[in-house]
């Protein structure tokens, strides 16, 4: 019997759809039956996610070619559709039903619910898009082929999974029994471009001459933590400031899943591991900053500190790595203070908080604050320089603070002014007058 003649009714309120040969329960019925032949004999029982290995311009014709070859020595009697291949081979080679939307470039973020919701989030605002899964084995299914292609596991033991795929996009995953909605998928996506504080000017985020006294912070290696909220554009910030780091200088860069597109050629990124399957033992952020000061680094650039990794990048801050940076979450400025000297104490020695204070005082220079508002824009909230102790506690002064839909000017000078302009870095007036 031909493959479209077995196109029947589904129920569930589906009839009418049913009868549509590109509706995905149609497609589903159709063709999943087939699924499992096709994959022995295309790429083995170790599932790969081929569009992502290679750009999808060169890969498709050929991924096509084999899939239609091997699709007649399977069903002869039926010719696959542009609709039924284009199914087949995101089922196979990519994310099934999520696939358009991971070759969408304009997206941030994709949030599976369970089977039955997706979500995206474009230009700030978050969209339900009406795509869904067959059932939770469907989705079970791409999700552990995500981790097999990453070397993870997730299972009743290992129910949570964190993982990058090969375009840079971050993954997180949560199966039930920790999920009781279905499994859960959470896909944060970079652009492809990095940007830059040129493009900071264009959206209206900052001025020219605030541009360039972030540039000048940075070539005067003035140490920097972004502080934010999740999803505020902290590690979008700390991609454009880097291409403000002078091109003769050795940069490593250490970060859970690597996100920073430095644009650089002195640069080595590392990245922490988990466990693998073989029983290796994780690799923390911890131990790769601490390896990073044997490596003669000019610059250590954090991804984010969220542990006891926070000691040492304050103490690598203090001794002779000026220009390092990193990010943090935070409600604001102070928070962010606040916060370090707590994931300070997480390394476990029994330090002093006024000490503490005292380090964090003498590495930092700057608190840049970015927030995401509610209508979706993600903006610089404030500009803050650590300026010194006062007795046991450090004190701030605001720079630039967010107001009437632009960065303004609050009247004060740096207190590192000096220092810039020995550097050659002049700081005009203008700068700091409204």
């Amino acid at each position: 019997m031909n493959l479209r003649d077995k196109l029947s009714p589904l129920g569930h309120g589906m009839a009418a759809q049913s009868h549509d040969p590109a509706h995905p329960h149609t497609l589903w019925h159709a063709l999943h039956p087939q699924l499992s032949k096709l994959q022995a004999k295309l790429i083995g029982h170790s599932p790969l996610m081929g569009l992502w290995l290679i750009k999808e311009t060169t890969a498709r014709p050929e991924l096509l070619d084999k899939l239609h070859h091997t699709w007649n020595e399977i069903q002869p009697q039926h010719t696959l559709s542009s609709i039924e291949s284009a199914w087949l081979l995101n089922e196979l080679y990519g994310l099934g039903p999520l696939q358009p939307l991971i070759e969408d470039g304009s997206l941030s973020e994709i949030m599976v619910n369970g089977p039955q919701h997706v979500y995206i989030e474009k230009q700030g605002q978050l969209h339900h898009t009406g795509i869904h899964f067959h059932d939770e084995g469907h989705l079970r299914g791409h999700i552990e082929k995500i981790a097999h292609f990453v070397g993870r596991q997730i299972n009743h033991r290992y129910p949570m999974m964190d993982a990058r795929l090969p375009d840079g996009s971050r993954v997180n995953a949560v199966i039930p029994p920790l999920t009781l909605t279905g499994s859960t998928l959470t896909i944060r996506r970079f652009s492809k471009r990095p940007y830059s504080l040129e493009n900071f000017i264009q959206w209206g985020l900052i001025s020219e001459l605030q541009k360039d006294f972030l540039q000048a912070c940075i070539q005067g290696r003035l140490n920097i933590v972004i502080s934010g909220g999740t999803g505020s554009g902290k590690t979008t910030l700390l991609n454009a400031l880097s291409f403000c780091i002078p091109d003769d200088e050795r940069i490593v860069t250490i970060e859970d899943a690597a996100e920073l597109q430095l644009g650089k050629q002195h640069v080595i990124t590392m990245e922490s591991r988990p466990a693998s399957l073989d029983g290796d033992p994780p690799v923390g952020i911890r131990e790769l900053v601490i390896n990073a000061l044997r490596m003669r680094p000019d610059r250590i650039i954090v991804g984010e500190v969220r542990g006891p990794e926070t000691l040492d990048m304050l103490q690598a801050m203090n001794t002779g790595h000026d220009g390092s940076m990193t990010t943090g979450h935070a409600n604001n400025p102070r928070d962010m203070l606040s916060r370090m000297e707590t994931m300070v104490l997480f390394a476990g020695y029994d330090l002093p908080i006024a000490a503490i204070r005292r380090q964090i005082c003498n590495a930092l220079d700057l608190i840049i604050h970015v927030d995401r508002h509610r209508d979706g824009k993600r903006v610089i909230e404030e500009i803050v320089e650590v300026d010194r102790m006062e007795g046991d506690t450090i004190t701030t002064a605001t720079l630039f603070h967010w107001e009437n839909d632009r960065l303004k000017t609050t009247g004060l000078r740096p207190g590192v002014s000096p220092l810039l302009e020995s550097q050659g870095f002049k700081l005009p007036r203008a700068l700091f007058e409204e």
